[in-house]
């Protein structure tokens, strides 16, 4: 997809001169602009990459395309928005009005107000990364880890992507928490600035996929709740009506520190949460899923986004933890600003030659709890024939029906309502479009 605004991004306009102001533009995409039925003025927003330019003596033409579509939108822009910013690849945010076409290859064009270049397109050549052999039960191969590059380069043409296939882990762990290969989804979504949008999607996913394997697969459903997960039923029930809670990664060390229970891993700032404390913090949360927000700086890859909050030093990262679970999804706004990304490399960050300058999200779901904790999360992997782990049968009590979590003494906790999810082919929302 958020309980702090995390993020202001810095964007430069191609123009000095005030514009008017208007009504909040609706935002398209290029192939809900190109259809438009009544190009009347409405004035709209369009995000994409510029795939040309035509500069003329008194007027400016780009098109511009973001993947929806195989058709690019025409921008009509004044000459004084010419820059050389507006090149090829740069990713833009143009406000205007969409009006009729003067021209017989469309049918409308947008009338440019406003240009915003959210990332230039810089020309560099890159250099080549040799790739490390790893040891996979004392084989040498070479296995993936995750397909996050790939949809790298897919993210620069289309807004939403995302990958569901195999991955591989060679940790030297015993415990039944690790599996050595599983499936995972992983999404990218360009020009999302902000958790809020993040989470929004993660809960969206979670909740959609719930509801449609138990409205869908009522015979499996039937035969884990007998089975594999017993007394599950509720609990589930139980999440999807309720809006998932917020707490930082601060907060949440406060919330352990103050815990009456002793823990194998005694909680402190700048540790990183271990899975004794995330089932304790969906617990103490009367068992609704909670996001925890803003990590410490080290803790995380070097690509999540710097919240430059001097002196904790957090990125814009983001988990999910479940109940009987711990940690189910992952996710951070990515690091856009080129200088940043020197500075770690600088500092011994471990750093690729590659980098994207715009605002964009990553989110992983993660393989199943393979514990003894039986529950239905595996659902949520299995709609498109994921990994089903192994699992034994344990009653567990019925949580307790609390709406909101009751936090200690100094903890506050952010809630939303987004209303309930929807299932439609035609809400073009990602978690439907990973369902469909």
């Amino acid at each position: 997809m958020f309980g702090a605004r995390c993020l202001l991004r810095a964007l430069r306009s191609c123009s000095s001169a005030p514009c008017p102001r208007h009504k909040p533009s609706a935002k398209l995409s290029v192939r809900d602009a190109l259809g438009a039925q009544n190009a009347s003025g409405e004035r709209v927003k369009v995000q994409g990459w510029i795939r040309s330019v035509r500069s003329q003596k008194e007027v400016l033409f780009l098109h511009v395309s973001d993947g929806s579509s195989l058709e690019s939108l025409q921008v009509v822009a004044d000459s004084s928005f010419d820059s050389r910013e507006l090149a090829f690849g740069s990713s833009v945010e143009v406000q205007g009005q969409l009006v009729k076409s003067l021209s017989k290859r469309q049918n409308v064009e947008l009338k440019a107000e406003k240009i915003e270049v959210v990332g230039n397109c810089d020309a560099k050549p890159s250099s080549k990364v040799k790739v490390p052999e790893e040891n996979f039960f004392n084989v040498p191969v070479f296995l993936t880890v995750s397909g996050q590059l790939h949809l790298e380069v897919m993210s620069g043409a289309f807004t939403q992507v995302f990958t569901f296939g195999p991955t591989f882990r060679a940790e030297n762990s015993q415990s039944r928490r690790h599996l050595a290969e599983f499936y995972m989804v992983e999404a990218e979504i360009s020009f999302l600035e902000s958790l809020q949008d993040l989470m929004q999607v993660m809960e969206g996913l979670f909740k959609t996929t719930t509801m449609t394997v138990l409205s869908n697969c009522p015979e499996d459903v039937e035969l884990c709740h007998k089975f594999i997960a017993p007394g599950q039923k509720d609990r589930l029930e139980h999440m999807l009506k309720n809006n998932f809670l917020i707490i930082s990664y601060t907060e949440a060390v406060e919330i352990l520190k103050q815990a009456s229970q002793n823990f194998t891993f005694t909680p402190e700032w700048g540790a990183d949460l271990h899975t004794e404390h995330e089932k304790y913090l969906v617990k103490h949360c009367g068992d609704i899923p909670v996001f925890v927000i803003n990590y410490p700086l080290a803790l995380k890859p070097f690509y999540m986004r710097d919240n430059e909050d001097s002196p904790q030093h957090t990125v814009a990262a983001v988990d999910l933890l479940v109940p009987g679970v711990g940690e189910l999804f992952g996710g951070s706004l990515r690091e856009e600003r080129y200088h940043f990304l020197e500075q770690r490399l600088a500092r011994g960050h471990r750093f690729e030659p590659w980098s994207r300058k715009i605002p964009h999200a990553t989110e992983q779901l993660s393989p199943c709890d393979t514990t003894t904790e039986p529950v239905l999360y595996s659902l949520c992997a299995t709609t498109t024939e994921a990994h089903a782990p192994r699992a034994h049968a344990a009653q567990r009590e019925k949580p307790p029906q609390r709406e909101a979590c009751a936090p200690q003494q100094g903890v506050t906790l952010a809630r939303r309502n987004w209303g309930k999810p929807t299932c439609s082919n035609e809400d073009p929302t990602l978690p439907n479009k990973l369902i469909n």
